[in-house]
């Protein structure tokens, strides 16, 4: 099954300095996909103005990640942790028994971002924060694991940011007739989302800023013929 939610389908939420477009339930706002596909919570595409953000509030029991996909922002949070995190690079925060934290656009352009929630496997963990440069070059027509809590991946791939979840985040840049392929297990779901272009995937056109659920498909042929930028999470599928 592969089912497509358009980007003009998204919950919205917008004010002054942010404008929001939500996959699933957030913030007292519907999303078409409810309130979460397994263990994945939040997927939020947001647009951040200049000199501009989400000052200091808290989160617990959630690994919150954050791919950056135009601009940067910056992050404090209640552990002494702070960093700028541009365009390409990757974030993850463990809110565990708890974590202050703010989120500011310091720059002088429009900060575009996907935050992404997943629920960690076990509750009560201790706080942490780390974020990671991923070369454009090193994804281009392939699938690299950018975030996951899966060992094989994270000694097979050094640099691989550590959430507390048996679920590994993808990012690929797909250049002009690119194409990427990717084995999903039977026991395994997906939720791809395409961050610029569009993409094919198993003959199924997916247009820009869409999500796609993914259930039963096995292989994955994703193809782009004028170049896309694409995040595909791998989670595990409810008993």
């Amino acid at each position: 099954m592969i089912h497509v939610i358009p980007f003009d389908r998204l919950g919205r939420m917008q004010i002054d300095w942010l404008n929001s477009r939500f996959h699933f339930n957030f913030s007292g706002v519907a999303a078409p996909m409810g309130f979460g596909f397994g263990p994945l919570r939040v997927w939020n595409d947001d647009e951040i103005q200049p000199q501009s953000g989400f000052p200091m509030h808290g989160h617990r029991d959630m690994e919150i990640i954050t791919y950056v996909r135009r601009g940067a922002i910056s992050h404090e949070d209640s552990l002494g942790n702070k960093g700028r995190t541009p365009a390409g690079d990757v974030q993850v925060m463990s809110a565990g028994t708890g974590i202050m934290h703010s989120e500011w656009n310091a720059e002088d352009e429009m900060t575009h971002l996907f935050q992404i929630w997943i629920e960690p496997r076990q509750m009560r963990l201790k706080p942490r924060w780390d974020q990671a440069q991923f070369p454009r070059s090193n994804r281009a027509n392939r699938l690299v694991p950018l975030a996951s809590g899966e060992e094989a991946i994270l000694s097979n791939h050094p640099g691989t940011l550590m959430i507390h979840q048996d679920a590994t985040l993808y990012g690929a840049l797909l250049q002009k007739d690119g194409r990427a392929e990717f084995d999903l297990p039977e026991n395994r779901m997906g939720y791809l989302v395409v961050a610029d272009g569009q993409i094919t995937l198993n003959g199924q056109e997916i247009p820009t800023r869409a999500g796609a659920a993914l259930v039963g498909t096995g292989k994955l042929d994703i193809s782009a013929s004028d170049g896309a930028e694409v995040l595909l999470f791998d989670l595990p599928r409810p008993n």
